[in-house]
């Protein structure tokens, strides 16, 4: 079974950037599609990016286009997310997930997704 655990979150002021990572153990995170979602209190967990296994296909959340990148290091079992320019609406838990899918397509529907990290804490201030 697959273990994720993500890092990198923190308090950045608005405009700042931070890199998230997402490290895999157990599976085979190669040939897992991968995605990152975000949940602020009270909310539903939203999608933000997701990257097909072989990082070849990439989907956005509007909300992150232009903004964020989304990038896998399949060697190191690790997933990143770099957001740039980011905003206080950005504040959220960032979770990473894993998708056990055999199509190269990445997905934005929280239910494909198999696997679930812990989440990390983002908090843009204003």
């Amino acid at each position: 079974q697959e273990q994720l655990a993500e890092s990198g979150g923190g308090l950045v002021q608005a405009g700042g950037s931070l890199r998230l990572s997402c490290a895999a153990s157990g599976g085979t995170f190669s040939s897992y599609g991968m995605g990152w979602f975000r949940q602020t209190p009270g909310k539903e967990r939203e999608f933000v990016a997701a990257i097909s296994w072989r990082g070849g296909n990439t989907v956005y959340a509007d909300s992150a286009k232009g903004r964020f990148t989304i990038s896998r290091d399949d060697p190191k079992n690790t997933l990143y997310l770099q957001m740039n320019s980011l905003k206080p609406e950005d504040t959220a838990v960032y979770y990473c997930a894993a998708d056990r899918t055999t199509i190269p397509i990445p997905t934005h529907y929280f239910d494909s997704y198999d696997y679930w990290g812990q989440g990390t804490q983002v908090t843009v201030s204003s």
